[in-house]
């Protein structure tokens, strides 16, 4: 392999590690509202 090959793998593999780490990355678990707002839901909405 020549030398730019070599460096487009290597930016290329760096690139895709890169993501798979963002992509794991996140909040876990239901959302909770702030400490300060009641809570709304699960609304019952009303029917006809």
């Amino acid at each position: 392999m020549d030398r730019h090959a070599r460096l487009r793998s290597r930016s290329l593999i760096i690139a895709i590690m890169l993501v798979i780490g963002l992509a794991a990355c996140g909040k876990k678990g239901p959302p909770e509202p702030p400490e300060d707002e009641p809570l709304t839901y699960p609304r019952t909405y009303p029917t006809r």
